[in-house]
């Protein structure tokens, strides 16, 4: 899958030569959730790090060694802080001694949830006012296919460099999953697509050096439909069991029990667990990339929009839930206190990008609830896009507890005394089986 080192423009073969040696410098664009692991990956290689990004607060916290993602750890930025392998700025100035540029910046949706790409563009054309001969351009963002060759190149192009030639581009997904251990960006193993094939060589031996597997596609666009699959694979089949939810909790069938025991059966089966809605950087977003994308070509994405109005519907099927087990102790929502249980979009983790528990906790205010939330991850509730709410956790205690009408579990973080809520608990909605831990319950338990 290589091409003829002979064929390669010098360019090509100087930047091989320095990949190969780990004498590259490598820029990272965007030091969030997916750039920060990244650079970790990059520098255990021996790789030295150019860090950019526009968040200033970032940048200082990285000068003082300040923990600001913490599954990362606070002894990973006393690391970086100390080391003379990473150096972070906001000027985009930095960038210009790196041999390689490492796209990492989101890609949400706008507000008719069609693809935004602002981030991805506006980080093109800064790239592009400092490129130069024997630069590598990747972006590691979630986008719909033909987004690195269709959007990004032409940008690049218009300094009079040629791609493939004198600068090479390629596009490698990220594959992040926050918070779970034995899954550093190191050990995940990575795509690799090239607008041409040179570009794909290069990222590929770059990524091989500082990744335990990868794995070279023909084209970016394959690498782009793959990541898309990837996601959309995984926000199908929750769909799928969330619509169980619903249709087995009326027959008063316990759906996490029997998705334990379809589990049993060793092939042809894949455990998917329901829950309040979707949240996350990836999930919730990435179908609607490709339906887009398809509706642009003249298809319609029948089944992955299906999905995606499932998913997007399970707020307000909390809520629904929510208010009927308020009524059977003859309670309205309207005055009624809800403990929210964890805000990030996953357990264990201080991530709430695009957490269900907004819209949920956004819903409630409208019908009048006095809302409290404990996240131990979470101590002030984060800006969002599209909500902002000026709350701070309250301290998870036997008073906190009693004084509430519902528990609401949104989030099952492991950190959270479940045997207290279950002591002392009224009515505990449970939205993630989290309940199941607790030694006992002594009030009403109902299952969202």
């Amino acid at each position: 899958m290589s091409s003829d080192t002979a064929t390669r423009s010098q360019h090509a073969q100087e930047l091989m030569g320095k990949i190969e040696q780990r004498t590259a410098v490598v820029g990272i664009v965007g030091l969030g959730y997916v750039g920060l692991p990244l650079a970790r990956a990059v520098m255990d290689a021996g790789y030295p790090v150019l860090g950019y990004d526009t968040d200033g607060e970032k940048i200082d916290a990285l000068d003082q060694g300040r923990c600001y993602i913490e599954h990362l750890g606070d002894e990973f930025f006393n690391e970086l802080r100390t080391s003379e392998a990473f150096s972070a700025s906001s000027d985009p100035q930095s960038l210009a001694g790196a041999d390689l540029v490492l796209l990492c910046v989101p890609t949400p949706l706008g507000s008719h949830n069609e693809p935004d790409l602002g981030y991805v563009l506006d980080s093109t054309r800064m790239v592009s006012k400092i490129l130069r001969p024997g630069q590598l351009v990747v972006l590691e963002s979630t986008t719909y296919p033909g987004t690195t060759r269709q959007e990004m190149m032409p940008l690049l192009l218009e300094g009079g460099l040629e791609c493939g030639k004198d600068f090479f581009l390629a596009y490698s997904p990220e594959r992040e999953d926050p918070g779970s251990p034995g899954r550093s960006a190191a050990v995940i193993p990575k795509l690799v697509g090239g607008v041409d094939e040179t570009s794909g060589d290069l990222a590929f031996q770059f990524y091989s050096n500082a990744v335990a597997s990868v794995h070279k596609v023909s084209t970016a666009e394959v690498a782009e439909s793959a990541k898309l699959l990837e996601n959309i694979y995984r926000a199908v089949n929750i769909a799928l069991v969330n619509e169980m939810k619903t249709v087995l909790t009326d027959m008063d069938v316990d759906i996490w029990e029997v998705i334990d025991a379809a589990a049993t059966k060793p092939f042809g089966f894949q455990a998917f667990y329901p829950g309040p809605g979707l949240g996350g950087h990836c999930i919730p977003i990435d179908p609607f990339y490709l339906s887009w994308k398809a509706k642009e070509i003249g298809r319609h994405t029948h089944f992955i929009e299906l999905a995606g109005e499932i998913n997007t519907s399970m707020p307000l099927y909390v809520i629904d839930r929510l208010a009927e087990a308020l009524n059977t102790q003859s309670k309205p929502i309207r005055g009624s206190r809800v403990l929210v249980m964890g805000i990030a979009y996953k357990p264990n983790v201080d991530d709430a990008r695009e957490s269900p528990a907004a819209e949920i906790m956004d819903l409630l205010a409208e019908r009048g609830a006095i809302i409290e939330y404990h996240d131990p991850h979470l101590p002030t509730f984060p800006r969002m896009r599209n909500y902002d709410l000026d709350m701070k956790s309250v301290r998870l205690d036997e008073n906190t507890v009693k004084s509430t009408d519902v528990v609401l579990i949104v989030t099952d973080h492991d950190a959270v005394d479940y045997d207290l809520i279950g002591e002392h608990a009224s009515l505990i909605v449970d939205t993630r089986n989290a309940m199941s831990r607790a030694a006992s319950i002594r009030g009403t338990l109902v299952k969202a």
